[in-house]
Parts: structure tokens; C-alpha cells; sequence
């Protein structure tokens, strides 16, 4: 192979790198503010396609992932705003934050938590076990009434 094969050669793969790069700096960069409380840090949002394609990029990252969504006749649609309550199994609060989207990303310690989210005043609960090795997902439903209904 000449010098001038090579040297093209390596030329493109340093095209393709930097490429790489880049989507993956541009997912990150779609991702909402990490916070912090206590021992747990973690993330929320999820509106809009961007944000959401960044969040559902990192899940495999944190160990506990939340999901809430309304079900209507035609689907489930996203939910946001929605208060999170996350307690060990001794009642101590490690989390007690609003969800700013559908999905809410957090790392917590190994063990078992009681999260408990509300939407519309209705509240619903999951335990979960939390363990390093993998993630736990938790998926939250409501029933949502169609619009102009009165029941």
C-alpha cells in the first residue's frame, strides 16, 4: 500500500471517528440536569422526541427507571409533572422530587424501595428491587378521561 492509500486511509477513519463523537456529544447534550438528593442522584424529562431518544439512550445506566403514562381509547399518551416518593423498606425517604416528563432515571443504592406517584389525585405504588447488576423498570398507568367528558 503507498504512503498516499495510508495516509487517506487514516484521514477517513478520523472522519468517522469524529462523526461518532459527535452523535454521541449530541445525545448527551439533549439529556435534562442531573439532581441530586442525598445518596440518590437522578434525572427527569423525556418531552419532546430529542429528549426522550437521549433518555431511552442512557436507561441501561441507572439502575431504577420510571415511566408515566396516561392510557386513553387511542393509546398511551406521556405524562409529566408528576410527584415521585421513593422510600426504603424502613420508611426512610431517599427521593421525593417532581418528574418533569414521562420518564424519570435514578441511581440508588442495592435494596428493595416503596415509590409511590400521583397523578390527577389518583396515587399508585411499586416495590421494587434495586440491584447494581442490572436496571428495574417500573411502569405507572392511569386511566385519563377523554376530553369534554364529565365522569
Amino acid at each position: 500500500m503507498n504512503t498516499f492509500t495510508k495516509a487517506g486511509l487514516v484521514a477517513i477513519a478520523l472522519v468517522f471517528a469524529q462523526s461518532a463523537t459527535s452523535v454521541a456529544f449530541a445525545a448527551t447534550t439533549n439529556l435534562p440536569s442531573l439532581h441530586q438528593q442525598g445518596a440518590v442522584t437522578y434525572l427527569s424529562g423525556g418531552v419532546g422526541s430529542d429528549q426522550s431518544d437521549a433518555l431511552k439512550d442512557v436507561m441501561h445506566q441507572y439502575p431504577l427507571v420510571l415511566e408515566f403514562t396516561g392510557a386513553t381509547r387511542q393509546g398511551n399518551e406521556y405524562l409529566a409533572d408528576i410527584p415521585v416518593h421513593i422510600a426504603d423498606m424502613n420508611g426512610k425517604t431517599l427521593l421525593n422530587a417532581t418528574s418533569h416528563g414521562p420518564f424519570m432515571l435514578a441511581s440508588l443504592p442495592n435494596g428493595r424501595y416503596t415509590i409511590t406517584a400521583s397523578h390527577d389525585g389518583k396515587t399508585q405504588q411499586r416495590v421494587v428491587d434495586v440491584k447494581s447488576s442490572g436496571h428495574v423498570r417500573a411502569m405507572f398507568v392511569w386511566p385519563t378521561q377523554p376530553e369534554g367528558s364529565t365522569s
